[in-house]
């Protein structure tokens, strides 16, 4: 007695296209693993980079002082110009963020997406990137030579 729903060289008989199921899943997998190793060190570069542009910005906001308080002998922020000339750097370098003065101490972020280039083909189209830096003038502005 011969079976009729079985292939003649003894397959089984629903096995077919059972190895294409499985080779495009690991494509897929292989892909997102690509993704994440190519555009996550991207965004590690990117996260770097936004915090040196951050601190950037914190020292030129810190440098923007007070000149009645530097006339009186003190070193004082001044606040309004402190956040414009944050705020202007991060402007001017592609990527605006937002600066505060707690204290003494300008305080600027900066926020932005980063777009993807192999994990889009999973779905994932960009990805956050941050930065944060701090800079506080203790010194003043000093020019010529040594004293």
């Amino acid at each position: 007695m011969t079976r009729t729903d079985s292939p003649a060289d003894g397959r089984a008989p629903c096995e077919g296209g059972s190895i294409s199921a499985f080779v495009a899943l690991l494509a897929v997998a292989l892909m997102a693993l690509a993704g994440l190793a190519i555009d996550g060190g991207r965004v590690m570069e990117a996260r770097q980079a936004a915090n040196a542009e951050a601190e950037q910005a914190a020292r030129a906001g810190a440098a923007a002082l007070s000149i009645s308080g530097l006339r009186e002998g003190g070193l004082a922020l001044n606040v309004p110009a402190a956040i414009t000339a944050a705020e202007a750097f991060t402007d001017a370098s592609g990527h605006p963020g937002s600066a505060a003065v707690v204290g003494s101490t300008v305080v600027v972020t900066v926020d932005y997406r980063l777009p993807t280039d192999v994990l889009g083909i999973v779905g994932i189209r960009s990805l956050m990137v941050s930065g944060r830096g701090a800079a506080t003038d203790l010194m003043g502005v000093a020019t010529g030579g040594a004293s």
